[in-house]
């Protein structure tokens, strides 16, 4: 519990970070499915933090974890993706399925290789141009 209120705290005090940088989403989809099997949570830090949240959203129990990347982020992966690469549940998929990808995100995550979207960092002296 302490863990997840430290994390918490932590997520706040980033809001007052000096120089913000935002990250965009930019390409399209090719239909490949890999997204179901390389995913990341902002909210999720280590894998204690998972099982909590897996207690309160039930859902989340289609999820496990995959793998850390090189920054030791956690990398979440779909139970209910066929070996086509297709949803098995299509019709009941979650909200954050439907909606992906955000355009605009707020931590900088890295896609698979082969994805068609791209991570763009977007500083305050692009915003200016």
């Amino acid at each position: 519990m302490f863990d997840l209120i430290k994390s918490i705290y932590y997520e706040f005090l980033s809001n007052f970070v000096p120089e913000k940088l935002s990250y965009e989403i930019t390409g399209e989809c090719k239909k490949c499915g890999k997204c179901c099997n390389y995913m990341y949570s902002k909210d999720t830090y280590t894998e204690k933090e998972f099982k909590i949240m897996q207690m309160i959203f039930p859902k989340y129990k289609r999820f496990y974890i995959k793998d850390k990347d090189e920054f030791g982020n956690l990398i979440f992966a779909c139970k209910l993706v066929t070996p086509e690469g297709l949803c098995s549940d299509y019709k009941h998929r979650l909200r954050m399925c439907k909606n992906y990808p955000a355009k605009r995100i707020s931590y900088a995550g890295k896609l698979h290789d082969g994805c068609g979207y791209k991570v763009e960092v977007k500083k305050f002296e692009d915003y200016m141009k």
